[in-house]
């Protein structure tokens, strides 16, 4: 044969495997079964399929919780600034990234979407509406890799033993031709990937070990002209080394709009689908849940078939619920598809117990290992045998499910992890009620077998223990799920197979109560929400209604809350979209102490207002580990009168400099920060990693230099007010001189002092007419108007009222108009009779806090923050008398009010 025959014939060999390997992948992957559709009806990929939110990052930090704890995290920062993408834009470079993409990893949770993502990859490939630069694509699992351990393989070998007919077509070697290999569950590989150590390998036809292989394609000495693209669960992703890894992605399920559109597309019902989606939002564990297209089929499967059998009652609400539904639908299709029975036959015959007991058995023991896919050791490990185990499979096709490998090794798994661990739970319930032994002990011990049923509350205890000792919180849906079962009303749907417990509300009651003891103890965030979740599951919503009950009346800032009642406000608000957009600390405790508390809430944030709360280096250290972390969601960050000093600063700067800030403005406004502050926030700030674009450094003294330096650093900077009188603490630093209105004072009022006191009197003063005097009451006004934010004290004596006014209060006649406090344009505090009142548009407020001894008061005023405070002044020490925020619209006048002869006022100086 001639050159050029040869070449051509070579050429159309090599095109010829293409559109073979294009054809199988096709069929392959085109249509849907298990876990989608009825598997009994293959439904094509592209009727059902739903566009999942993909996002590029997610490094760095390895999140070991369970997984449903990251969906719930997950779904409060779904729309912050991060960059969606596409497939089509999975290995395209984004604008600035020096290299080309050569590995993607996709992390996400079991069941949210990953290996249906790669199947669409890989039809649209086949089907060439994507990735035409591409001219072989490889999808493999570790799944099937695993089953290989201890054999030989050239990469050229691998490729053929998968995907036959290369070596036919004569492809010795991949290096002139642009390959994407797919290796889909990183998680569920079984071979040793040691890269550090692994011998290096760089020709396609040398035969070695499947991991020698895989580590060497994954590091680029292996075909480094190949793609690779990675898919893992968040907790395996760590297993390859980051530097060979060009980009994470992270798939996060449905956003809300959709879960509607997955709805609608499923039922030809519009009015059902419509029911569902609406149902789905009333019940928060459900919508989290829904996140995850399989839970959304899940769900999808019970409400359906509820709603058309028409069965009374209300649809399901919790977790437990819609599973114990689901194994009884599952039951139900077996006993008519499989059984010859009738829908309306008793479910649970012997037979269709004893399998799923099997299966429960299998749970349990698989999930105590973290294991979620099944080989022959570890079924016989559990007394199943493969038989056994295929028979399930057959038959519970939407509960287990059987894949065979080339060489049909048979690999078994259940629909979702969130099954396993119901079925698990189910296990130790039943084995704990019918044989009286606690699996959960670390050594089993059987109770004593005394008549009547065990006591349930034991094991429930024993299983909040064991959910709260574990370092990831592998157990907190089996823990929610085993709550959920000692319930009656769940007790009674799977009957039958489920032994009677006639479990009292007693039982609950102390397991409720034991839940609320740990609540009060030093949780993590997360074990806290999963305790808050476990007591829904058991229909207790007792906390939950307490803390909202002080919420909706404004007394929470009043009430000194339990560790437990802080925990059940930490819920309430990170379920809430209202406070996730702007966090307020002062609507419920301006306070170090509520800062630390609802120090989860701040970081689920996107805007947390956290000004004037007595914040110091403390809460900078907090803040500082909030601002680093991968999942905060912090863009805007008020600090403003919290006297951090330099030394928080220092320690905050820590948390600017993280690559995974994502602040834009921070407010530093009046917080005590001299030079050396300055020049930390300087070096923080000027640094690429930072995001920070405005900066508010008003009343402080950083100092020129820091100033120069951040203002060429960033888009805004204010650095007015300065100087070294900002730096007193507290709120002295704003102190500012006020001088009497000559022309506003009535003429019962005498002044001395330079014109700084002001005493009444029984003869009139001989001042001049004039429009803004008071003619009837004895007030005056000062002459100074506050812009910013203001301070300054007066010595009082006698019966007084200190004000603030807009000019325009009336001055003429007897009418209370007339008054601070009894109008809308002046607010006033009274000291008389030993007691302090409030009084605004002639709304009266006593205070409980007595006149002092020291006879000083301080007046602070925010005049853009609209918030205007007072104090009792002794020595150097401020306490708190009352404090009002509200808006502002005019420019405030000090002012003062005298209400008997003999009583005097005199402005003071620091």
């Amino acid at each position: 044969m001639k050159q050029e025959e040869l070449a051509e014939h070579l050429q159309s060999s090599k095109s010829i495997y293409q559109r073979e390997l294009k054809s199988k992948l096709k069929k392959k992957f085109q249509c849907v079964s298990g876990g989608v559709a009825k598997a009994e009806s293959p439904t094509l990929l592209k009727e059902i399929f739903t566009e999942l939110y993909i996002t590029e990052g997610g490094g760095g930090e390895v999140n070991q919780e369970h997984e449903v704890i990251q969906i719930e995290t997950a779904s409060r920062r779904s729309d912050t600034a991060e960059r969606a993408i596409t497939l089509e834009e999975l290995f395209k470079a984004p604008p600035g990234r020096p290299r080309p993409i050569r590995t993607v990893m996709t992390k996400g949770v079991a069941g949210i979407g990953k290996t249906l993502l790669t199947h669409k990859f890989t039809v649209d490939w086949a089907e060439d509406k994507a990735q035409q630069e591409v001219q072989y694509t490889f999808p493999l699992t570790f799944r099937e890799l695993n089953v290989l351990s201890g054999r030989s393989f050239s990469l050229v070998g691998l490729v053929d033993h998968f995907f036959s007919g290369s070596r036919k077509a004569e492809i010795c070697s991949f290096q002139d031709f642009l390959v994407l290999f797919i290796l889909d569950g990183l998680d569920e590989c079984r071979l040793p990937l040691d890269f550090l150590s692994t011998q290096t390998l760089t020709d396609v036809s040398e035969s070695t070990s499947v991991e020698v292989l895989l580590i060497n394609l994954i590091r680029g000495e292996l075909l480094p002209s190949a793609r690779l693209w990675i898919t893992t669960r968040p907790a395996a992703a760590n297993q390859i080394p980051p530097e060979f890894v060009d980009m994470v992605t992270e798939v996060r399920g449905f956003t809300d709009l959709q879960k509607d559109e997955y709805f609608r597309r499923r039922s030809t019902d519009e009015e059902q689908a419509s029911r569902i989606m609406s149902h789905i939002r009333t019940c928060r564990s459900l919508h989290i849940m829904c996140h995850i297209p399989l839970f959304c089929w899940i769900t999808a499967t019970v409400l359906e078939d509820m709603l058309k059998s028409r069965e009374e009652g209300e649809l399901p609400r919790t977790l437990t619920q819609i599973y114990s539904h689901y194994v009884v639908l599952q039951n139900k299709v077996k006993t008519v598809k499989f059984d010859g029975g009738a829908a309306t036959d008793p479910h649970w015959s012997p037979q269709n117990r004893e399998m799923m007991e099997s299966l429960g058995k299998l749970a349990f023991e698989q999930l105590q290992k973290g294991k979620l896919i099944f080989y022959e050791s570890d079924l016989t490990e559990c007394g199943m045998d493969l038989r056994a185990a295929s028979v399930c499979s057959g038959v519970f096709t939407q509960v287990f499910i059987e894949e065979s490998s080339l060489y049909q090794d048979k690999v078994f798994t259940f629909i979702h992890l969130s099954l396993q661990e119901f079925l698990a739970a189910l296990h130790v319930h039943q084995t704990f009620i019918s044989s009286k032994v606690n699996l959960l002990e670390q050594q089993p011990l059987n109770l004593p077998h005394s008549g009547g049923q065990p006591d349930l509350n034991l094991l429930h205890q024993s299983a909040v223990d064991e959910a709260l000792r574990s370092p990831n919180g592998h157990l907190d849906l089996f823990l929610r799920f085993l709550l959920g079962l000692s319930l009656p009303t769940n007790q009674r749907l799977l009957q039958g197979l489920l032994t009677q417990t006639g479990s009292d509300s007693q039982t609950n009651q102390r397991t409720v109560k034991y839940i609320k003891e740990k609540l009060s103890e030093s949780l993590s965030t997360e074990r806290s929400i999963n305790l808050f979740h476990c007591l829904n599951e058991v229909n207790d919503h007792s906390l939950l209604k307490q803390i909202q009950r002080y919420m909706r009346s404004g007394s929470l800032s009043t009430k000194k809350l339990s560790p437990a009642q802080w925990s059940a406000l930490v819920f309430i608000l990170l379920s809430s979209e209202e406070h996730l957009d702007v966090f307020d600390l002062k609507r419920f405790s301006p306070s170090e102490e509520a800062f630390l508390k609802l120090l989860p809430v701040i970081k689920a944030s996107k805007k947390a207002e956290l000004s004037s709360c007595g914040l110091s280096e403390r809460s900078c250290a907090a803040l500082s580990s909030v601002l680093s972390s991968q999942s905060s969601s912090v863009k805007h960050l008020d600090l403003s009168n919290n006297d951090l000093q330099d030394s928080g600063v220092k320690l905050l700067c820590e948390g600017l400099k993280s690559p995974h800030c994502k602040l834009d403005s921070l407010s530093l406004s009046g917080c005590v920060i001299t030079e050396v502050g300055g020049a930390s926030l300087a070096a923080a700030l000027s640094s690429n990693s930072s995001s920070v674009r405005e900066l508010d450094l008003s009343y402080n003294h950083p100092g020129d230099s820091a100033v120069k330096l951040l203002s060429q650093t960033l888009n805004t900077l204010r650095a007015d007010h300065g100087g070294e009188q900002r730096i007193k603490a507290g709120v002295r630093k704003y102190f500012c001189h006020i001088h009497l209105d000559t022309n506003s004072i009535n003429r019962n009022l005498r002044l001395s002092d330079n014109n700084r006191m002001v005493t009444c009197v029984e003869e009139e003063e001989l001042y001049p007419d004039h429009q803004d005097r008071f003619d009837h009451y004895y007030q005056v006004l000062c002459s100074t108007g506050l812009t910013g934010r203001c301070y300054w004290e007066v010595e009082r004596n006698g019966d007084v009222s200190i004000a603030v006014s807009y000019r325009g209060i009336r001055r003429k006649g007897i009418s209370i108009d007339c008054l601070f406090g009894f109008n809308n344009q002046s607010w006033s505090l009274r000291c008389n009779r030993g007691f302090y009142y409030f009084r605004h548009n002639n709304m009266f407020t006593p205070i409980s806090c007595p006149c002092g001894s020291s006879g000083r008061v301080g007046v602070y005023v925010d005049c853009p923050d609209g918030r205007l405070s007072f104090y009792e002044v002794s020595s150097d020490s401020l306490t708190l008398i009352h404090t009002v925020c509200t808006s502002f619209t005019d420019t405030l006048y000090p002012g003062f009010g005298i209400w008997s002869i003999g009583s005097s006022v005199s402005l003071s100086h620091l």
